[in-house]
Order: structure tokens, then C-alpha cells, then sequence
């Protein structure tokens, strides 16, 4: 049985606490109601652009996917928007299959990416959804 050095220790106390640090996020992250996300069909050689609001099911081809949070440091911060995402595969006359469920990093979508022989789904960005002028205006107010 070896015991441990000083250097190993110290190096693994290093290594945690990088990992803290990123997979924390920075403090002053805003959370926002909608995940801006793209979506590659390899098949076809199509993207699109996705905007999943949290807490509902959006579909891209035979994927459902549902964003659970969306946060996006400020502007004075270094850029970085992430998505914690639940992510199914909904074939006819099968049950569903769960091919991805975590964060992903719009900053490096590699770091943690959905596997699947037909489609690629990584963040762009979290934004806000704007108030329809109906629900912001006078009469809709007052009625």
C-alpha cells in the first residue's frame, strides 16, 4: 500500500476545486424562462434553431426534449449560457427512451453532448420571452 504525497494531494485538491468552480457557475448567473438550442439532422444536413421554454416539451424530429433551467451570466461576466436538459427519443409502438438528461456549456458543447446517430443538440444561448402586446396593452388589462 503506497501512501499518498504531498504533491498528490495537492494536485487533487487542485483538480477538485477547478471542478467546483466550473460545474458551480458563477454566482451572479440570471436565470431565464427559454433555452435557445440547435439542432443538427445529420440525415438531412438540416439545422434548426429551437427555443425550448422551461418546463415544457418541445419535439425535434423522434427527440422531446424539455429544458428544466436556464441561466446566462452577466454581461460583465466572461459569456456563458447553460442548460440543464432532459432529453427522450419517442419512437411509434416503443416507450420512450432518456438519451441525454445534464448541463450543457454553450461555450463548449463538447464538454457535455447529447450521443445520438441523428441528431446533434447543443446550446446557443437563454433568453427571456417577450410579452405579447396583447397582454401588455390597456384594453387587455382592463377587460
Amino acid at each position: 500500500m503506497t501512501v499518498p504525497s504531498r504533491m498528490d494531494a495537492a494536485a487533487a485538491a487542485f483538480v477538485g476545486a477547478f471542478v467546483a468552480a466550473f460545474l458551480a457557475g458563477p454566482a451572479g448567473a440570471a436565470t431565464y424562462d427559454t433555452a435557445v438550442l440547435q439542432g443538427l439532422d445529420k440525415v438531412t444536413a438540416r439545422i434548426s434553431t429551437i427555443e425550448a421554454p422551461v418546463g415544457d416539451v418541445v419535439r425535434f424530429g423522434t427527440l422531446e426534449i424539455i429544458a428544466r433551467v436556464c441561466d446566462k451570466r452577466p454581461p460583465e461576466e466572461t459569456p456563458e449560457s447553460t442548460a440543464f436538459l432532459d432529453i427522450w427519443e419517442v419512437r411509434r409502438g416503443e416507450p420512450p427512451a432518456s438519451v441525454f438528461r445534464g448541463w450543457m456549456f454553450a461555450s463548449s458543447p463538447a464538454l457535455s453532448a447529447l450521443e445520438h446517430p441523428v441528431y446533434d443538440v447543443w446550446v446557443l444561448d437563454c433568453r427571456n420571452r417577450a410579452s405579447s402586446p396583447a397582454a401588455t396593452s390597456p384594453d387587455a388589462r382592463s377587460k
